[in-house]
């Protein structure tokens, strides 16, 4: 008898034990039983040979009528070919390889009567006659007594259709899982009976025969309904595990201070919060009072007022003697954000200056292209605590930078950065934790997947403050060039307008090197290389003659960056001609027309967040999405989702079902790697959220699984060092 951690050499052998262990990395009776079927097939009703159709996949049931074998004229090796008749046709069976290697030639002679599975195709010999045939089918020997019955359930019967390589068959792996499935010896079933019996859920045993040999379509349902499960809710007790740590972490208590900065700032905002403002404002602030951290997610379209709404959360901890630090991935977004705090708070941010307010507090900006003066002055003004906010790019997470008081983490389109970059600003406070604020317009896979799960906490702004306009978005597909020269025409108007354009593309040009994130080779958006900058710009210069073009991108050197920038902002310029380095961070209310070239070859988040770059004033906003790509491609389906709605949560959905959600427990952004391997997030969300109901209560009972030893042993295996590192960054 096989236990699950029982190593498949010592039940299947070293030769396969090694094939599996290297084709498909599976090494124990648990690996290879959590391989399951991608899919299923049956062979389907019985098919007369005289109604045979090209192409068509059939069973049918005959008799053999002739064998012979002869060698190919054209290359090394044999054919054997086995003629069958059911009375009203004839059929062809044709297996190849070497002679005397096959056991057909055995079990299929004249007189044999058996069923034949496979696919028709038919070939023209010599003589000139038509001739269908099936190749290396699958095939069955039927006695005579009882062959329609034997027929139907040969015909009937569910075959499992495994994930495999071009070195392992598929009936290798077929076979193995039988083979374990008939020595397998399970302990109690880790799952709680009485859970099981309420969620009506089959035992373990029963769910493992279900989905490797089901007799039935409803067995094999009942099978995937309880592994789902099992899946589902062994990460929901982890997760569960993690709040009920989470909330015993000591975090100091940031209250609403009446009278202060906040206060200050409310009064004299020059205009009216958007109802969605106040309400996620009023969330922060009762997450910032409490005596463990905040952990949430500020989801907000383009143009939503996240910036104020943090700006506010931010204020609350300066308030209380604490400060604020603000991660933006990029010098530009950084600089933005300085400025946009800085121009908000006015004298509020000028303490120790000539006509700073009173209350004053400072805003620091550390960015990697400071120079010294500048950095050691704001490095100080952070250590100090002389600055109650500072703003930064990666620079924050040097060694070297140290706060007074860190009270809240806020990190601007968190996508861009990994767990343990956050992590290291979270660990720069000297008692506690900080509260942690992530903020993004379209949320990345694994972030959704988190939200799904219930382990991050949601606000979401869903409304556009008063005098923001709506953003138009059309495709520009090859099969329409009349749109494509209409493009062109577009931008000449609007900048005779005095209106301002982008145009994006995905690399700076082929001798720069790429910049920017190409979707990846697998897509089809690989079959040329994407198109740059310096290739669009003498094309530009041609059909836009006497419109003003500016260039930017990443490999300028920042004093040439912030030139060109302000230029544009200054409306010295009508077109900027950039890569992403656009995406976030730009405010121009005069940018009207974004154009994106080949823009099949960025991601919907990317999309999304360069659309938000315009329509950022009382101007209604277009975005043109230029691509080749064919009607009914996976990149077109992309694009016309992008193009068909500004929701970014919905366009996270779409994300989340074309990359899968990677792994909810550990480091992995792909779905190649994951914990889930039925559980679908976008389908199953009605199983997930019933397992965070279960999982929570047996925690809340029963915290260390004390009496639950089975599901602690399937959570610790589940949860290896790494990934319990992970989670506990996370």
């Amino acid at each position: 008898m096989a236990n699950l951690d029982e190593p498949l050499r010592k039940v299947l052998g070293d030769k396969t034990a090694k094939a599996l262990e290297k084709g498909l990395d599976l090494h124990t009776v648990g690996d290879l039983l959590h391989h399951y079927p991608r899919r299923y097939a049956h062979r389907g009703e019985l098919t007369q040979l005289s109604g045979l159709q090209d192409g068509e996949h059939v069973t049918v049931m005959a008799e053999v009528e002739k064998v012979q074998g002869r060698s190919l004229t054209r290359s090394p090796g044999y054919v054997l070919e086995i003629t069958v008749t059911d009375g009203t046709g004839l059929l062809k069976l044709s297996f190849f390889g070497r002679k005397g290697s096959y056991r057909p030639e055995k079990d299929l002679s004249p007189g044999t009567r058996g069923l034949f599975a496979g696919k028709i195709s038919t070939y023209r010999p010599r003589s000139g006659k038509e001739v269908r045939q099936l190749t290396h089918p699958q095939y069955k020997v039927v006695a005579e007594k009882g062959a329609e019955e034997a027929a139907q359930e040969w015909a009937d019967e569910i075959i499992p259709i495994y994930p495999s390589t071009k070195a392992l068959p598929i009936e290798t792996i077929g076979t193995s899982v039988g083979t374990v499935l008939d020595q397998l010896s399970l302990p109690a079933d880790p799952m709680p009976g009485a859970l099981l019996k309420r969620r009506r859920l089959i035992g373990l045993r029963d769910a493992y025969e279900g989905i490797h040999r089901p007799r039935t379509w409803d067995e094999l349902g009942r099978a995937r309904a309880r592994l789902k499960w099992d899946e589902a809710f062994v990460v929901q007790v982890a997760l569960a595990q993690r709040r009920l740590a989470a909330a015993a972490l000591p975090a100091t208590p940031r209250p609403p201070a009446f009278g202060g900065l906040q206060s200050e700032f409310d009064a004299r905002l020059p205009f009216e919060l958007t109802k969605g403002q106040r309400e996620v404002g009023e969330e922060l602030a009762a997450d910032l009072a409490l005596e463990h951290p905040m952990h949430r997610l500020l989801q907000g379209d383009v143009g939503a007022g996240k910036t104020v709404v943090a700006l506010r959360a931010m204020l609350q901890v300066v308030d209380n003697g604490g400060q604020a630090a603000l991660l933006a991935p990029t010098e530009v977004l950084a600089q933005q954000h300085y400025r946009s705090i800085t121009g908000m708070l006015g004298d509020l941010a000028q303490a120790g200056q000539i006509g700073g307010a009173d209350n004053a507090t400072r805003v620091a900006l550390l960015t990697g292209s400071q120079g010294a003066k500048a950095r050691k002055a704001a490095l100080l003004d952070a250590a100090s605590g002389a600055a109650g906010i500072v703003v930064g790019t990666h620079a924050l997470l040097q060694e070297s930078v140290q706060f007074a008081d860190l009270g809240l983490v806020v990190v601007d389109e968190q996508h861009r950065f990994g767990v343990e970059q956050r992590d290291a600003l979270r660990e720069k406070t000297g008692g506690g934790r900080p509260h942690v604020l992530v903020m993004t317009a379209t949320p990345i896979p694994r972030t959704v997947a988190m939200t799904v799960f219930g382990d991050l906490e949601t606000s979401v702004l869903g409304q556009l403050p008063a005098g923001r306009s709506e953003i138009q978005t059309h495709v520009v597909p090859p099969e329409k060039p009349a749109f494509f020269a209409r493009t062109w025409e577009r931008i000449r108007e609007e900048a005779g307008k005095g209106r301002q354009i982008y145009i994006v593309c995905p690399r700076i040009g082929e001798k720069e090197g790429d910049e920017g994130d190409a979707m990846d080779a697998g897509d089809e958006s690989s079959r040329r290389s994407p198109i740059g900058i310096m290739e669009v710009l003498p094309k530009l210069e041609e059909l836009l003659a006497g419109v003003r073009i500016g260039v930017l991108h990443g490999k300028l050197h920042p004093d040439e960056k912030d030139a060109v920038m302000r230029r544009f902002t200054d409306r010295d310029l009508d077109v900027l001609l950039a890569t992403t380095v656009i995406e976030v961070g730009v405010d121009v209310p005069n940018a009207t027309v974004m154009v994106i070239m080949d823009a099949d070859r960025f991601g919907v988040s990317q999309l999304h967040q360069l659309r938000g770059r315009v329509g950022r004033g009382t101007l209604h906003g277009l975005c043109l999405l230029v691509t080749d790509a064919e009607p009914g491609s996976k990149a077109r389906e992309r694009l016309d989702a992008v193009a068909s709605t500004t929701d970014g949560f919905r366009l996270s959905r779409l994300d989340l079902e074309q990359r899968r959600e990677g792994d909810v427990l550990g480091a992995a952004q792909a779905g190649r790697t994951s914990s889930l391997r039925l559980l679908t997030l976008h389908r199953d969300e009605d199983v997930i959220r019933d397992a965070r109901e279960e999982a929570t209560a047996l925690v809340e009972s029963d915290p260390d699984l004390s009496a639950h030893p089975g599901l602690a042993t399937v959570l610790t295996s589940l949860l290896d060092e790494d990934r319990a590192d992970f989670l506990e960054k996370a």
